[in-house]
């Protein structure tokens, strides 16, 4: 990594630990500050919100290589992070905003684990000509060749578009149900307090068609020829947006969004303590056809099992997972223990993600999806 993009990092860093009011206010703060109540608009909030702290588009899901008995896993996040810095400076080229950007891909088969990573500051300006932005007006977020966009119209899907050494990704992302608005509206707490909240919005079960080659070095230490594989399959789409740091006892968070076989989605969630203890929890389950149903902080247990112990970073990552929620008790099972994102020498993040499965009380398979566990590997720092 780039000394200058280390700087930028340390520079965000330092920004997003300062008191709220030490940080200029964007022009738009009083119509998008994270409130209770806030009646979502779309498509304006499926673009960026840059008045705010963080906001995230994450896109998780696996890809079935046509006639084949394989399954690719596939995970794809742009992160924005408002730096607090040169707010009233006029220039178009003030580093108020941070993009970075992450892509994965497990092939269950090969076992084999790649990812790559892309980060530019941007000053906020939504300029097709430069190289990271991000539009305030639908999902449209642009790094460097990588790139998530919104197709117009009220059911409009998604295209993704990663190039790198290590993988490359061309997808399109189809919505057969609509849009989910987590906790109480699009409003889901994140821990004790009521300010320490999120906008946050998911699409489920959306239906995948494109490609995906692997190439570059994986994380068991062997170079292979990336050849594009084509297919279909099945993908989750987040996206939250928020002004609020995590709670001082939180380490790290566990966080799981299932596509069930029958065509239902199931979120869960808890902030987890040092002592591995839930800070706060939540998630939600939403039947194929049927109505939304939130989960309460107490409505969760979540019980590692099996440990794996990560060679490079020393993190200690449980590989299953017993819980239960309204949506009953079920099993959480990692498809390979070898996923984690080892991200020291560039945006320094470390973190598992990866392709799971979910088994109920006889031991059958009822949903795939991605599980991420952070703060493993040292207590997390947003």
């Amino acid at each position: 990594m780039h000394p200058h993009r280390r700087a930028w990092l340390s520079a965000a860093a330092t920004a997003l630990l300062l008191p709220s009011r030490g940080i200029a206010r964007a022009a738009d703060d009083d119509d998008d500050r994270i409130r209770r109540g806030r009646v979502l608009r779309f498509p304006r909030d499926h673009g960026a919100h840059l008045g705010r702290r963080t906001e995230w588009w994450y896109v998780t899901g696996w890809l079935q290589p046509r006639g084949a008995d394989r399954l690719i896993g596939f995970q794809l996040t742009f992160f924005r992070s408002r730096t607090g810095l040169a707010d009233g400076h006029p220039s178009r080229f003030a580093a108020r905003q941070l993009l970075f950007a992450h892509a994965a891909a497990t092939d269950l088969t090969a076992r084999r684990h790649v990812h790559a990573d892309r980060l530019a500051r941007w000053s906020g300006a939504d300029d097709p000509a430069l190289r990271a932005r991000a539009s305030t007006r639908d999902t449209d977020v642009r790094l460097d060749g990588w790139s998530l966009v919104r197709q117009s119209g009220a059911d409009g899907g998604y295209d993704a578009v990663v190039r790198s050494d290590a993988l490359e990704l061309a997808l399109q992302l189809t919505p057969p149900q609509p849009l989910l608005l987590q906790g109480d509206a699009g409003f889901s707490r994140k821990g004790p307090l009521e300010a320490q909240a999120s906008h946050y919005l998911s699409h489920p079960q959306l239906a995948v068609h494109g490609r995906i080659s692997l190439a570059g070095r994986g994380n068991d230490g062997r170079t292979a020829e990336g050849r594009p594989v084509e297919g279909e399959g099945r993908a989750w789409l987040d996206h939250e947006w928020s002004d609020e740091l995590l709670h001082p006892e939180a380490v790290g968070w566990d966080w799981i969004g299932i596509n069930l076989a029958d065509g239902g989605a199931l979120t869960a969630f808890r902030l987890r303590r040092a002592d591995g203890s839930a800070l706060w929890a939540g998630g939600s389950l939403r039947p194929a056809g049927g109505a939304l149903r939130v989960f309460g902080p107490d409505e969760l247990r979540f019980t590692p099992g099996r440990i794996w112990r990560s060679p490079a970073t020393d993190g200690r990552y449980p590989g299953e997972w017993s819980g239960e929620s309204p949506a009953g008790r079920h099993l959480g099972r990692a498809l390979r223990d070898a996923q984690e994102l080892d991200g020291r020498a560039s945006t320094g993040t470390v973190y598992w993600e990866g392709l799971s499965e979910l088994l109920d009380g006889a031991a059958r398979r009822v949903g795939l999806g991605y599980l991420e566990m952070t703060g493993y590997a040292g207590r997390l720092r947003l």
